[in-house]
């Protein structure tokens, strides 16, 4: 029996994370969408044959989504992660009249007008609270279409991305019931993979500096006061509450939260969840296990299941920001395997 062939838009595409790891599995990838011009030369550049379309959702229609596509001899994937600052635990306070949370209203306009075999969406999960009036009416368009559906909170490092990050997923397919992956590390499964696993590889670096053999192993510089905090932060997993008082902050003396500030990632863990600000010391646990600086941009994109193959362009702030907020490879993979097994 000849199938019909999985082709893919992938919404809010950033450098291609989702769109990469579709690829792997045999998914065609035609087109990724994103209001982000400076992630078009890493998404293009590492996916050929996929367009980058520098386009804001909210004035897209169906017909530049689909334009192309031979709905009659293809099965059409319409896949969204939209930008999940808005639905972020860390953003509980915001208000909901933040810009940013219409963008999965406009993913589930073109849902409702395109109507796809199979629809994917990824956010944080915060997202699936039963208050959020997004996810209610985004659910409300699935059942309208007589959708069969599966949506879960799903951690990354059960399925071998070496990092805890946990997000929420719902697949969704107009042929049968549909189930999301299992992960089978952790628990009774196998050992999660670690950052020893992701990361000891690279060559040593210092503060500012790079190594030419390796695309995008370059890391932040540090002033000189950061400088000392680091090499008073103790290896492998130490944080900032083990600092000296002549070197912490005023704003951390009597708060016990942000504990992962000015922190070490640990060799024999998973990596903490990655975001746009993932090569920062000051911004997270993102100091490397024993050398005194931060992880540079490929150790970030290696905790992102990147390949080292997979180049990134432009500045260190725009590119760690398109690592953060990526889907991990391998997790897109295992999600994109899901429509491949139905679809056999």
């Amino acid at each position: 029996m000849n199938r019909r062939p999985i082709v893919a838009v992938d919404v809010f595409c950033g450098a291609g994370g989702l769109t990469y790891g579709l690829r792997q599995v045999g998914i065609k990838v035609i087109r990724g969408i994103d209001i982000d011009v400076h992630a078009k030369k890493t998404y293009e550049s590492n996916n050929p044959g996929a367009k980058f379309v520098n386009k804001d959702i909210k004035r897209i229609t169906a017909n530049e989504i689909t334009e192309n596509i031979d709905r009659s001899k293809t099965l059409f994937l319409l896949a969204g992660c939209a930008p999940c600052q808005p639905f972020s635990m860390q953003n509980r306070k915001q208000t909901v009249r933040d810009s940013r949370r219409s963008l999965m209203s406009s993913f589930a306009r073109l849902v409702d007008e395109i109507v796809p075999e199979y629809v994917l969406v990824e956010n944080v999960p915060g997202f699936m609270k039963k208050s959020n009036i997004y996810h209610t009416e985004f659910i409300k368009i699935l059942k309208r279409h007589k959708y069969k559906y599966a949506e879960d909170i799903l951690n990354a490092a059960e399925f071998g991305v070496p990092q805890k990050r946990k997000r929420y997923v719902i697949i969704a397919s107009k042929a049968s019931t549909i189930s999301l992956p299992v992960g089978t590390y952790g628990n009774n499964g196998k050992a999660f993979k670690t950052v020893a696993d992701a990361i000891k590889k690279y060559p040593r670096l210092k503060a500012g500096g790079s190594n030419r053999s390796v695309p995008n192993h370059v890391c932040r510089s540090l002033s000189l006061k950061n400088l000392e905090r680091i090499a008073l932060v103790p290896r492998n997993g130490g944080s900032r509450n083990q600092l000296p008082a002549n070197l912490t902050l005023d704003c951390h003396k009597n708060h016990s939260g942000h504990s992962d500030v000015y922190g070490r990632m640990r060799w024999g863990m998973p990596a903490p969840t990655l975001t746009c600000k993932c090569t920062s010391f000051t911004n997270g646990r993102f100091g490397h296990p024993t050398q005194n600086r931060p992880i540079s941009v490929r150790e970030a994109a290696a905790l992102q299941t990147f390949p080292d193959s997979y180049v990134f362009y432009g500045d260190i702030t725009k590119i760690s920001a398109h690592i953060g907020n990526a889907v991990p490879v391998l997790l897109a993979k295992k999600l994109g395997l899901v429509f491949k097994k139905q679809n056999s």
